[in-house]
């Protein structure tokens, strides 16, 4: 795996890889084995940022350690997509962080999704709530996840035109990933339903309820 790597101020550096996979494949590499002095991983679509403590190690010997893991992975992290017939459970993960968020599929774009994907907006939902997402990265907003996993029929792109206010906790779909809405904001992306849970507490550590490297499980709420 070729990355490229460049200097950011006195204590961190960029690695440029060639899309997500391999983002998240480098990640967990260096965090199964965190060179000396690396204190943070900031994942993006297609950068890992990476941080380190300059009184202990220095630029030369982590652009080292990163470029020693990247070659390592060879060619990991690709993804291909495809098309199943049917949406498969996803297994649970044992000993890792799963948050259930319970939703009202009552989204705007949920009839437009369901047209647009040619399936029953019944099945929209099935297909929603069976895969394990894995918070990919966080930003656009404080607390808001970029979650993988999103069903392939389900990778619609963003709006043509974009919402002025998005209504707190909506839980949305744009190209591969799926979102959740931790405040009322501008955004482009396919509403499929509201969630009642908060995203982000200051008053709670970490405030934000969905991290990098966590998993998601959606769950319709049952009809009152």
């Amino acid at each position: 795996m070729s990355v490229g790597i460049r200097r950011v101020g006195s204590h961190a550096l960029l690695v440029e890889a060639d899309g997500l996979e391999q983002v998240l494949a480098l990640r967990g590499a260096l965090e199964a084995d965190r060179p000396r002095g690396v204190r943070e991983l900031v994942a993006a679509a297609r950068t890992l940022l990476v941080t380190y403590d300059p009184a202990i190690t220095a630029h030369p010997a982590v652009a080292a350690a990163v470029t020693e893991h990247a070659a390592a992975l060879g060619p990991a992290g690709r993804f291909t997509p495809g098309t199943p017939s049917a949406p498969a459970e996803s297994a649970e993960p044992a000993g890792e962080r799963i948050v259930t968020l319970t939703v009202r599929y009552d989204g705007e774009d949920l009839s437009h999704v369901a047209e647009s994907t040619g399936l029953g907006v019944g099945e929209v939902i099935t297909r929603h709530t069976a895969p394990l997402y894995t918070v990919a990265f966080t930003g656009f907003a404080p607390g808001f996840g970029y979650l993988t996993g999103t069903d392939p029929l389900l990778r619609l792109p963003r709006r043509s035109e974009p919402r002025t206010a998005v209504p707190t906790g909506s839980v949305a779909v744009a190209g591969g990933f799926t979102g959740v809405y931790p405040r009322s904001s501008p955004g482009g992306w396919q509403l499929l339903g509201t969630t009642d849970a908060m995203l982000w507490d200051e008053r709670r550590d970490p405030p934000a309820l969905l991290v990098p490297g966590s998993h998601v499980r959606f769950v319709p709420e049952e009809p009152r």
